[in-house]
């Protein structure tokens, strides 16, 4: 196959630039993946890569993006009106099968963090995330307020797929994630039992979730009424200090 000129590259050789450099991540990780490597094996030339991707770090996004995003239409099975929680366990049993079944596009996504920086997969996956808390938050089943729970279970989630993957494969324990996960959820999930015990924090987060609907409030309005919210979510939901602890 001869090099091809990037004013004739389609669609098609862009996802076969891509397939090869996520062959290359894959077989042997950031190391392997070059600019150089991944031109040689498309069989393009190396400004190409240039102009699509911008550089080594571009292409790398572009390429755990193209994983997650086929793995996602392959797995991703939510039913609209299932219940939220379970929304959350299936979300979270994704998250870590994903990472599980690669583990050199999850390292890519999440391996590397830099302040203020997300690659385009990690923000996907987030975004995913947070469309699950908000629909929590709307059915008065949070106990703090959605941007910390999603940062909650996304640390969490993180941890139990980068923990599994030390372990030899044969001998993994899964266990570990289910009972993370179930831990998770008691500590972020008002069980429907306990929502009188519980008080105004669920209710808050959710009039708080329905807050952009609110359009006869102006937006400085919405604004204080957000912020105090927040401080309803934050008092009944956390112990004493919690909110001040130090890193």
């Amino acid at each position: 196959m001869s090099d091809t000129d990037i004013s004739d590259l389609s669609q098609e050789g862009r996802n076969r630039i891509l397939a090869a450099a996520l062959d290359l991540l894959t077989k042997g990780g950031r190391d392997a993946l070059t600019t150089r490597a991944a031109a040689s094996a498309a069989a393009v030339q190396a400004p190409t890569i240039y102009r699509l991707f911008g550089d080594k770090q571009g292409l790398i996004d572009a390429v755990a993006e193209h994983g997650f995003r086929a793995y996602l239409q392959r797995k991703l099975v939510d039913a609209p009106d299932t219940d939220p929680v379970e929304n959350l366990r299936l979300g979270w049993d994704l998250h870590v099968g994903f990472g599980l079944a690669n583990p050199a596009i999850f390292t890519a996504m999440y391996g590397d963090p830099k302040p203020g920086r997300a690659s385009a997969a990690s923000q996907r996956a987030l975004n995913m995330l947070r469309d699950r808390m908000r629909g929590l938050a709307l059915a008065g089943r949070l106990r703090v307020d959605e941007t910390r729970a999603a940062d909650i279970v996304r640390a969490a989630a993180c941890g139990v797929v980068f923990i599994l993957l030390e372990q030899p494969e044969d001998e993994r324990d899964l266990g570990i994630s289910v009972a993370t996960r179930e831990a998770v959820i008691a500590a972020i999930i008002v069980e429907r039992s306990e929502a009188a015990e519980i008080g105004l924090a669920p209710v808050a987060a959710s009039l708080r979730a329905r807050l952009p609907e609110a359009v006869i409030l102006t937006a400085a309005e919405r604004g204080v009424l957000n912020e105090w919210l927040g401080r309803i979510i934050q008092r009944k939901s956390l112990p004493p200090h919690a909110g001040n602890a130090e890193p």
